[in-house]
């Protein structure tokens, strides 16, 4: 698979912070962060514990405070590289699927994210969310074990309030 030298795929619009913001062959953006602290609050409450691969991320944080400190992450930098947070990740039925088996049509992880990480976008998007897409502003090398830096944070998502 290739893609032409003088191609472009702009991210979207609504969330990006530049116009030259762009991405290759991911779904909406290059990076999709979550930690390792949130996943273990999800799999708390799941029924059986998930791995981290079934919401793909490229990059998982360990070590923070709190579960979901992520949500209110606005501008960070990891190695030497600075990174824009611009959308919750909403999540879809991809993570649904059992990877080792291949069977689809499972209700975990949705229906627990809908009981208590459940939000309704600017973009009209609802869903439950678990991790933030990321842009970057610069280009460099991370490295595992690299160290987080938040250098501007931003308010959480509001929760929609499921009966």
């Amino acid at each position: 698979v290739a893609m032409a030298n003088d191609y472009t795929r702009q991210v979207s619009q609504r969330w990006a912070p530049r116009k030259s913001d762009q991405v290759g062959f991911a779904d909406g953006y290059n990076f999709l962060l979550i930690s390792q602290e949130s996943l273990d609050d999800l799999n708390k409450r799941l029924p059986k514990q998930l791995p981290v691969s079934r919401f793909r991320p490229n990059i998982v944080l360990s070590g923070i405070k709190t579960p979901y400190e992520e949500d209110q992450m606005k501008t960070i930098k990891i190695g030497n590289v600075t990174f824009d947070v611009v959308k919750p990740c909403i999540r879809c039925v991809i993570t649904t699927i059992d990877q080792e088996k291949g069977i689809r049509g499972l209700k975990e992880p949705l229906a627990t994210l809908a009981k208590y990480r459940m939000t309704k976008l600017k973009t009209g998007d609802k869903g439950g969310i678990l991790g933030q897409n990321l842009v970057h502003q610069n280009t460099g090398i991370i490295s595992l074990g690299d160290s987080i830096q938040v250098l501007e944070t931003q308010a959480p998502p509001v929760f929609l309030n499921i009966a």
